[in-house]
């Protein structure tokens, strides 16, 4: 168990609570349903039903009832689910077609369930295949369109890659296919926010799209992903410009720590509440529309005229690495992604740098090398080919494998939208302007196939 807060510590996070917008991002509930594996469809959507209405009753009650006693804003209610493709497969080995029309049917279930009962994303509509294909997987591809598209609270993901077995160029050829239909299956294409592709996705994600229930995790675990830009932010400008970069650093690492010891407390407290075995806090700073609750707006305190400029990557660099620190001295119980987030629409300084011209895609892959993002809330023009797209993903996903890291990409083809384009995706997913793609032809290259082999890195592992 944590150590006790002393009334200092207690003093400076009242502080962070009332002025810096210090806030616990989402407190996210894995919940197993390998128990509602059956041939019979109606009796796996029975049991799914049950098992999501009686925990997500217990973590909305838990919830608020922890945030009411302690004074802390909890965004966001979540449950995370073993990777639906499981489920499908019993189904799937009679039929694909029936698989399919399964997977719909419990996307659009759950999601009545988590509308009524207050739980905001439902992750675990996922399917891996970094290697290849079963029944159940191919089930989850085809009919994750269908699912996004007639759900509100449905997230799901998709990892092509991993450092162990390389990318599955198969796999991000279709899923790319099937990004650009759900974009126009949705206005502005905004079920593509709850889709994710990605490489090395860890079981114990408290983030959406990302998020899902891992095999080695317990039957119900909480895991809560912390926040805190605003906090970071006003350490750095109470520093001034005279602190050189390690004196930097080390305040950075001490914000950090506070803010994991807080979501670590609060963590425990929603599990004992439900039940449930606490899992990790996610140290991951991730920010919002909100004015004050910006990633980038931590680069620019460090000296940057604006993010995306020369020198960022350093700057993000420092901003991780201090996370990592402090957090890892807060707690012992660190996972999910644990780096910092730079979604382009959910970050208003993102979204500014990109209408300056700052942030461009090249520039966002090239910031991936330093956090856990990789291409993340990126509004592209909605006639973009999916060999195009694709060939984003592969950029992506090699980066994944080569650093040996978990990488994403949540990109959003906008139906009739150019470049230069504003577009709006209302309440927490912001918004942003539509990127330049380069139209360059990579139709031959991605149409090769096959599977991209890992890194020598893989020898490194036994």
């Amino acid at each position: 168990m944590p150590r006790i807060f002393a009334p200092e510590e207690i003093g400076e996070v009242v502080e962070m609570l009332l002025f810096q917008d210090l806030d616990i991002r989402s407190v996210t509930l894995g919940l197993s349903i390998q128990d509602c594996i059956s041939h019979n469809v109606a009796d796996s959507i029975g049991c799914i039903e049950r098992k999501v209405s009686v925990y997500g009753e217990k973590l909305v009650k838990a919830v608020d009832k922890v945030a009411n006693k302690y004074g802390v804003k909890i965004v966001t209610k979540r449950i995370a689910l073993t990777p639906i493709s499981i489920v499908l497969e019993a189904i799937a080995k009679n039929s694909i077609d029936k698989a399919v029309e399964a997977g719909i049917e419990i996307a659009r279930s759950v999601d009545r369930i988590a509308m009524r009962i207050g739980i905001d994303y439902v992750g675990g509509y996922s399917a891996f295949v970094h290697k290849g294909f079963t029944h159940g997987d191919t089930a989850v591809i085809e009919s994750f369109p269908d699912a996004l598209a007639s759900t509100q609270t449905i997230a799901s993901m998709i990892n092509a890659a991993s450092t162990y077995t390389g990318i599955n160029v198969d796999a991000v050829n279709t899923v790319s296919r099937k990004i650009v239909d759900l974009a126009h299956k949705t206005p502005k294409g905004i079920g593509c926010t709850r889709f994710a592709v990605m490489a090395n996705a860890p079981e114990d994600n408290p983030f959406v799209p990302g998020a899902y229930h891992g095999l080695g995790e317990p039957e119900t675990v909480v895991n809560v992903a912390v926040s805190g830009p605003g906090v970071i932010e006003a350490v750095i400008k109470r520093l001034g410009e005279k602190a050189d970069m390690r004196t930097l650093h080390d305040y950075v690492k001490r914000a950090a720590f506070k803010i994991t010891r807080l979501g670590e407390l609060i963590g425990r407290e929603v599990a004992k509440e439900i039940g449930a075995q606490f899992g990790i806090v996610d140290l991951s700073v991730a920010p919002s529309p909100k004015i004050g609750d910006s990633v980038a707006r931590i680069l620019e305190a460090m000296g940057l005229e604006v993010a995306g400029a020369p020198g960022s990557i350093a700057a993000l660099y420092i901003l991780v690495d201090a996370v990592k620190k402090g957090g890892a001295m807060a707690t012992s119980s660190i996972g999910g992604l644990s780096g910092a987030f730079i979604p382009v629409s959910e970050d208003w300084e993102m979204t500014r740098a990109a209408m300056l011209g700052a942030i461009t895609i090249d520039r966002l892959e090239a910031m991936m090398a330093v956090c856990n993002t990789g291409i993340d809330m990126v509004a592209i023009p909605g006639d973009t080919p999916p060999e195009t797209i694709a060939a984003l993903i592969l950029d992506v996903m090699a980066v994944g494998i080569a650093l040996d890291k978990a990488l994403g990409v949540r990109i959003i083809p906008v139906p009739n939208a150019k470049p230069g384009d504003v577009v709006d995706f209302g309440g927490l997913l912001g918004s942003t302007v539509v990127m330049n793609v380069p139209r360059y032809n990579t139709k031959k290259f991605v149409e090769r196939g096959g599977l991209i082999p890992p890194s020598i890195k893989r020898l490194d592992k036994g």
